[in-house]
């Protein structure tokens, strides 16, 4: 089974190459690499939380369908709430609704961090969550999908739902899910609405530009990986109608949406804009510092141009969700100058 990309960055397993050694690849060289620090969760993004608005009072009990197609019965307004992912603890508070539990990985927002931690994402503590006696339970219907970590879920005594991103679209759907199920649509709409202004702003930096990028980041054993439309950060270009070289790969490599990509083949891309992505923090060595040293990369248009952008792993891989505002931000500012 193919490991989750997400889950690699989360755990730490994956970690920005050292310069020396990712130039000594990129030209041919077969000297192994020193392991860099694993990880850590990155500073949070400063993105302002959804204050709650006042929805309809809603007629509970209130069934919901998740993002797994399940038909789940939420008895009355849910009160105290665990979130079981990154993804999750953000969707809640986007809704204007907090957490009482969270996973140690979770760090934004601020405010989530006095939050009981009840595992990670990966492995959650299935006592700690139910020591806090929940009224509903917030899975992640990408991170759990897999049946051994669905069903021990999917056996709690509460009311559980799955809710998660893997694209735009589900970040839209995931919100209205979790609006509905904490009777706060009119807060998660007003969310939408300002997402989707922002997809407006960003097509608009992007119009008729005829722009290709390629969003890339790399793994401890010296290899790049591009993603492709069907990744979260690949379908974020394809929204903005930017040309992605990545998407005629085979796709290869250990990460679902991923392809890896040879340096010779990104050469023969050169494409406008290069997205980088760094999994480790400060002070582990920038992937977008690194690009312009390396020598096949000198000449591609997105070094000459200094269009080599520096992403932030949170916005793009590790918490897909209501900050893709930020993320089609960053891109727009990136692109468009906006």
């Amino acid at each position: 089974m193919k490991a989750s990309l997400r889950r690699l960055l989360l755990l730490g397993a994956a970690a920005t190459v050292a310069a020396s050694a990712l130039v000594a690849a990129a030209c041919g060289g077969d000297d192994d690499d020193d392991a860099t620090p694993a990880p850590t969760e990155t500073a949070a993004q400063t993105a302002t939380a959804a204050p709650a608005s006042p929805s309809p009072a809603a007629a509970y009990p209130v069934t919901v369908t998740d993002m797994l197609g399940r038909n789940v019965e939420i008895k009355a307004e849910p009160k105290t709430i665990v979130a079981v992912s990154p993804t999750a603890v953000e969707l809640v508070y986007a809704a204007g609704k907090t957490v009482a539990g969270r996973p140690s990985t979770a760090n934004y927002p601020p405010e989530a961090q006095s939050a009981q931690a009840v595992g990670t994402a990966y492995q959650p503590n299935l006592e700690a969550i139910l020591a806090l006696k929940p009224d509903l339970v917030i899975a992640d219907s990408v991170i759990h999908a897999q049946p051994a970590l669905r069903q021990p879920l999917e056996g709690l005594p509460v009311p559980v739902i799955f809710a998660g991103a893997n694209s735009y679209q589900q970040v839209l759907d995931a919100l209205r899910l979790v609006g509905k199920a904490l009777n706060a649509t009119a807060t998660t709409d007003k969310v939408i609405a300002d997402i989707e202004q922002s997809l407006a702003n960003a097509k608009k930096a992007v119009a008729g530009k005829n722009i290709t990028a390629i969003a890339v980041l790399s793994d401890r054993d010296q290899t790049l990986y591009a993603a492709k439309s069907t990744s979260y950060t690949g379908d974020i270009l394809k929204e903005l109608g930017i040309k992605n070289p990545a998407d005629a790969l085979p796709d290869a490599g250990p990460f679902p949406g991923y392809a890896t990509i040879a340096p010779e083949k990104l050469v023969e891309f050169n494409p406008d804009y290069i997205f980088a992505i760094t999994p480790a923090p400060p002070p582990a060595p920038r992937l977008a510092n690194l690009i312009p040293t390396i020598p096949p990369f000198r000449g591609l248009k997105a070094v000459t141009n200094n269009h080599v952008i520096d992403s932030d792993v949170e916005l793009f891989v590790q918490a897909p969700g209501p900050r893709v505002k930020l993320a089609l931000d960053a891109v727009a500012k990136a692109v468009g100058g906006q």
